[in-house]
């Protein structure tokens, strides 16, 4: 049974910044496309960030280029969303997921359509005031 467990969210303000965990049980981390969406209240679930480990490449939506970076721990099974320079249009419940590694293309494209990760966590809310 694969497991995705998200922590590290919180409140901060502006300028601020997270560092977001995911555990996974279940899949290695090491050989799956591993990512970040979130979710505003009457939004819809955006991209943020994905990791193509065999490939060594990492996607991110434009809103956060420069500011987030994704990264993995093969020996804990665990992905990280660093976050800098907060702003209060990034507050969301953020979401960790998985899917199989087909290609880089194949996982870039969760960014667009993250609803279709096959495997999806509990989120963990982020909440950046101005």
């Amino acid at each position: 049974q694969v497991q995705l467990v998200a922590s590290g969210g919180g409140s901060v303000q502006a300028g601020g910044s997270l560092r977001l965990s995911c555990t996974a049980s279940g899949i290695s981390v090491s050989n799956n496309c591993m990512g970040w969406f979130r979710q505003a209240p009457g939004k819809e679930r955006e991209g943020v960030a994905i990791i193509y480990p065999s490939g060594g490449d990492n996607f991110y939506a434009d809103s956060v280029k420069g500011r987030f970076t994704i990264s993995q721990d093969n020996a804990k099974n665990t992905v990280y969303l660093q976050m800098n320079s907060l702003k209060p249009e990034d507050s969301a419940m953020y979401y960790c997921a998985a899917d199989r590694a087909y290609s880089g293309s194949w996982c870039r494209a969760f960014l667009s359509t993250p609803g279709d990760f096959i495997y999806k966590g509990h989120g963990t809310q982020v909440t950046v005031s101005s």
